[in-house]
């Protein structure tokens, strides 16, 4: 794209080549875009960097749920020192970048996708796709824990302190135990300083064959959930003891990032049990308190483009949003009363973020050949009327919102990303300049298109002033570091970075105060923790140092998404397949730690 005169692309940003539109659009089509002239998509103020974003806190102060997507740059290659690829089972390498290797998606299902890039230019990154078999332990290390239940009602359960309980499955008609170390075993070669393995979890649910996405953590009162394939279950937060479990008759197929403040939570399920014609289309709301089901529907999805579309949802206040291609439902989650659907125009919304804030994006099109036209809006969560609309360029896509407040936008088109950040009122403020570094954060898929929520990515958060972003790992032969930097959101430009430890991955989860709170990762060798950093940079500050003995454990849990809560780290498996039924069902799923 031309620039104008003394207006020049920023160096090494962040989706350089697009131009914010300024000001209210010139009267044009109903859908409310202009018509193609040069007056559409002035570039901003002579000096300010261009382009469009939003970053979003993350659930109960922590970073957003979801799965995670594809870990980028050298993941996926060759790697030396103690990242080399292994040979896995059924002939797919393993990978083991800060944790294990994940299996491939199962034929026809929605798998993890890999964005490419750097905002240079290219497609935005996102860490943590499934390529490869979850080998499930490592060094032979694995948990002996009781396993979720079955039952088609709540029922009560007994705590993970209890070491008797072992995992078991069927491989070649033969059962098998597995058992490994219990918290207890762990605590014993604690050192000073570390904190506490509180309680453990295995998998204990029997899973298809290429293993399913788990869902959560969710918290409501003194309960911790976690849910997967068919199951979702209760532990009291304290102590691990299983306080419900429940049975779905279908695989879980969708859920919001957050549940209701009173602990309810809404999530989509298949309507049969068939591999090959199932369609997410049922919503099931469950008291998470309680563990007991509420009411139940079906949203009719026999539209073609409706039935071929991912899902995303969302929960703001007493709504539950059900979007995907060309339409959304929305219904009351409290009594499942629906409080809006599909809108009388041709700009229909097909993603919202959870939380006090509902952002929406919105795409534009008559017919599906028509040119790309997505707008931003902050829409009423009661009755879904717009209260304010950002207009993307066009051919620009909505591909995750990072932030509700301040809102922080992720866009691409192609293989170039930009992200940008809006005023309170929708208008735009600022783009980010990514200078030369490499950027990642871990999302669900590439996009909300491909198959995450609009919320839900790790590695990146926001404050008043200033964004937290990771960077991509810089591997050497002997070890791996990345950082987080900061941005100035008034001009998008970095002020300070942090250097993480070697062979740790940093990944900024939200504001913890007035301080970024970061997820330093494990690796084989080095246990995890939680730690922040100041809004003025700094040397990272230690909250909870995970114990050095579980390091082997916590590493087998694939793209953990990591939770702190009331002192607490909660750190769930994002994805469990194993070879057989066996280290499946003693596949590790949740860890928590605490003082």
């Amino acid at each position: 794209m031309t620039q104008p005169p003394g207006q020049q692309p920023p160096q090494g940003g962040f989706g350089a080549p697009y131009d914010p539109p300024q000001g209210p659009p010139p009267a044009g089509p109903a859908y409310g875009y202009p018509p193609a002239s040069p007056s559409y998509g002035y570039p901003p103020a002579q000096g300010a960097p261009q382009g469009p974003y939003t970053p979003q806190p993350g659930p109960y102060g922590q970073q957003q749920p979801g799965p995670y997507a594809q870990q980028p740059g050298p993941y996926g290659q060759q790697q030396p020192g103690p990242y080399a690829q292994q040979p896995g089972p059924q002939g797919y390498p393993q990978q083991a970048p800060y944790g294990a290797g994940s299996p491939p998606p199962a034929p026809g299902g929605s798998g993890s996708g890999a964005g490419r890039g750097q905002f240079r230019g290219r497609s935005g990154l996102v860490i943590g796709a499934v390529l490869a078999v979850l080998l499930v332990a490592v060094g032979g290390v694995r948990l002996a824990m009781s396993g979720d239940g079955s039952d088609a009602k709540p029922v009560a359960g007994k705590g993970s302190a209890d070491p008797s309980g072992s995992g078991s499955g069927k491989d070649d008609g033969k059962d098998e135990k597995i058992a490994g170390p219990t918290a207890a075993e762990l605590n014993a070669a604690r050192k000073p300083g570390e904190a506490k393995v509180l309680w453990l979890r295995e998998n204990g649910v029997d899973l298809p064959q290429y293993g399913e996405e788990a869902y959560g953590p969710w918290f409501a009162g003194d309960t911790v959930v976690k849910a997967m394939y068919r199951t979702v279950s209760g532990y009291a937060q304290s102590d691990g003891a299983q306080k419900w479990t429940l049975a779905l008759p279908t695989d879980l197929c969708a859920a919001p990032t957050l549940p209701t403040d009173d602990g309810k939570i809404v999530v989509g399920i298949e309507d049969n049990v068939s591999e090959q014609e199932a369609d997410c289309s049922v919503l099931q709301m469950i008291d998470l308190r309680t563990g007991k089901a509420g009411w139940k529907k079906t949203v009719d999805r026999t539209d073609i483009q409706d039935g071929l579309s991912h899902v995303a949802m969302s929960v703001s206040g007493d709504t539950v949003t059900f979007g995907r291609t060309g339409n959304t439902d929305a219904f009351r989650i409290s009594d499942g009363t629906k409080l809006f659907g599909k809108r009388k125009d041709v700009c229909q919304p097909f993603a919202f973020t959870s939380g006090p804030r509902t952002i929406a994006a919105v795409s534009c099109q008559v017919e599906p050949a028509d040119p790309v036209r997505q707008q931003v809006q902050e829409v009423d969560p009661v009755t879904g009327k717009p209260l304010w609309t950002y207009r993307a360029k066009d051919g620009w896509k909505v591909a995750h919102v990072y932030s509700a407040r301040p809102v922080v936008i992720s866009l691409k088109k192609d293989e170039e990303w930009a992200v940008v950040i809006l005023n309170d009122d929708g208008t735009y403020r600022s783009q980010l300049v990514g200078g030369t570094e490499d950027y990642a954060v871990r999302c669900g898929e590439d996009s909300v298109e491909s198959g995450s929520n609009l919320d839900g990515c790790a590695g990146v958060t926001a404050d008043a002033d200033k964004l937290y972003l990771a960077t991509l790992p810089k591997v050497t032969k002997k070890s791996s570091i990345n950082k987080v930097v900061a941005f100035d959101l008034a001009t998008g430009r970095s002020v300070w970075d942090v250097t993480g430890p070697e062979d740790h991955l940093l990944l900024p989860l939200r504001m913890e105060g007035d301080d970024v709170l970061v997820r330093v990762e494990p690796s084989y060798r080095e246990a995890g923790s939680f730690a922040t950093l100041a809004p003025s940079g700094g040397a990272l500050k230690t909250l909870l140092q995970h114990p050095a003995a579980a390091a082997p454990t916590e590493a087998t849990l694939f793209q953990a998404k990591a939770a702190y809560v009331d002192g607490r780290s909660f750190i769930l498996a994002s994805r469990i397949s194993a070879d057989d039924d066996a280290e499946e069902m003693a596949a590790t799923a949740l860890m928590v730690f605490g003082r």
